[in-house]
């Protein structure tokens, strides 16, 4: 089953440059972690609010990419330095459907 992993976060006003290169190291890091499936990311840049939802295989491959060293000192830089405020949700995805238009 679809695990999907819900961070929500409103950013601080400083240190953009070095949060903007964690931001793209952390994706392309979580795209090679066995299990993950995909990831959408979104921020308004007036109020700094943002939502990442990240797609597993399973509970494991959560698991393994939460305990992921480099990972795990990016969570910590984020709590000194980079949120404001953050919220993290996992939910099992039960049910998907969609439409791509040619």
């Amino acid at each position: 089953m679809t695990v999907a992993v819900v961070f929500t976060s409103r950013r601080t006003e400083h240190h953009d440059e070095e949060y903007a290169a964690m931001a793209e190291r952390m994706e392309t890091l979580a795209r090679q972690q066995p299990g993950f499936l995909d990831m959408v990311s979104v921020r308004d840049p007036v109020t700094r609010q943002g939502i990442t939802v990240a797609y597993f295989a399973d509970e494991q491959s959560v698991l393994a990419w939460r305990e992921h060293p480099e990972h795990a000192e990016a969570q910590r830089r984020g709590i000194a330095d980079f949120y404001e405020e953050y919220h993290v949700s996992v939910a099992h995805v039960d049910r998907e459907y969609g439409r791509t238009s040619p």
